[in-house]
């Protein structure tokens, strides 16, 4: 269906939509245009029309468990609430890895295809820890994809540990490393990282994106985040989509690309507003329109809300992430959404958007199996 051109004239995104329609990309000034255009609508109209050329009217989801194995975290950016800096600090808390293996093991009869993990940054653990808990998970269920540690923490294990990122990377290979999650990739620009993200224990950006490229070169995928709605511009937010479309261009290892709403609760940054839910959807549908060579686009139920990730459908975001049953990061930071849902309330929250459900494995391989859904 096309959208009225009297609309797109006055909303000023004719020259968009052409671009669009000839298969050109869209740049800085495009994007900031798009995130300043007053008709949400228009916007999230070309945003549709851009995933339901890719996907139709899939939406996809999987069966995963999250894990946070530690709390404890050397790093203090202002927008976590979720770290704390030292063993013993309330709250602190730490896993034995029986403890977490268990997490695995109690979940036995769930088809589960996924585990993911990311922690805090830890001064303390060995690094025997790490590798022997994706032993231990494959040990559990060898056939379990493990998405585990973020940039951040790949940079941090080499520092601590005295190692290359390539060695670290090898050797979490080696103990059953599948693929990475995008997580720590906050914001790109520099101006935004020294004011919540400014610790010598956190990876900058150029390093994150340097981590990325060197999993995609070794044979993993990942995923590559932004976190939105706290003191970024319309132009950082832009330039943040661009140089992961840039590093998408050289490697294609990237899977999606997932826009987290900051949440203000129980942090540093408690006096900001969290993201309006215009702004969210608007987000994802940016995303989708310049971030143009990356599959998918994620809304992260957990931080949008339900009802907003369902209309995020219609903006640009085809992926809900997953079952997810166990998450601290969000719900310390005030998320107000459910802990974890069932393969079946997800697919009925996509179908009362107007989607088509399905169920991928992490590398977005359609799953078939009974139906179990725990």
């Amino acid at each position: 269906m096309a959208f009225p051109e009297s609309r797109l004239r006055s909303a000023g995104l004719s020259d968009v939509e052409e671009k669009l329609t000839a298969g050109d990309r869209l740049d800085l000034s495009d994007g900031v245009r798009l995130f300043e255009c007053r008709d949400l609508l228009v916007v999230g109209w070309l945003a549709n029309r851009e995933r339901e050329k890719r996907h139709g009217a899939r939406t996809f989801y999987n069966y995963n468990i999250r894990l946070e194995a530690t709390n404890v975290c050397v790093a203090s950016c202002l927008f976590c609430s979720f770290a704390r800096l030292k063993p013993g600090d309330p709250g602190a808390y730490t896993l034995s890895l029986e403890q977490a293996w268990d997490k695995l093991r109690q979940r036995s009869h769930q088809p589960l295809t996924e585990i993911h993990v990311v922690n805090g940054l830890h001064p303390d653990l060995p690094w025997r820890y790490y590798t022997d808990l994706l032993r231990g998970f494959k040990q559990i269920r060898p056939d379990i994809h493990l998405k585990c540690f973020t940039a951040v923490e790949i940079a941090f294990f080499a520092d601590l540990y005295g190692k290359s990122d390539e060695q670290v990377l090898r050797e979490l290979m080696d103990a059953g490393l599948d693929s990475l999650p995008g997580g720590g990739a906050e914001i790109f620009a520099e101006r935004v990282r020294r004011k919540i993200a400014n610790d010598v224990n956190k990876c900058d950006a150029n390093r994150y994106l340097s981590i990325h490229r060197l999993a995609h070169r070794l044979g993993m995928r990942s995923n590559v985040t932004m976190l939105y709605g706290h003191i970024e511009t319309a132009e950082e937010r832009v330039d943040h989509m661009l140089r992961a479309r840039a590093l998408q261009d050289d490697t294609g290892g990237f899977q999606a690309f997932i826009p987290l709403a900051f949440h203000p609760d129980n942090n540093q940054m408690r006096k900001l507003p969290a993201p309006s839910a215009a702004d969210t959807l608007r987000v994802h549908a940016v995303a989708r329109l310049v971030v143009d060579n990356i599959p998918h686009v994620k809304a992260f139920w957990i931080a949008t809300g339900v009802e907003v990730a369902q209309t995020c459908l219609w903006f640009g975001a085809d992926d809900l992430d997953g079952t997810v049953q166990e998450e601290k990061i969000y719900h310390m930071a005030g998320s107000q959404t459910p802990t974890a849902m069932t393969p079946r309330e997800i697919e009925r929250l996509i179908r009362a958007a107007g989607r088509e459900p399905v169920e991928r494995d992490t590398l977005y391989r359609v799953v078939e199996h009974t139906g179990t859904d725990g």
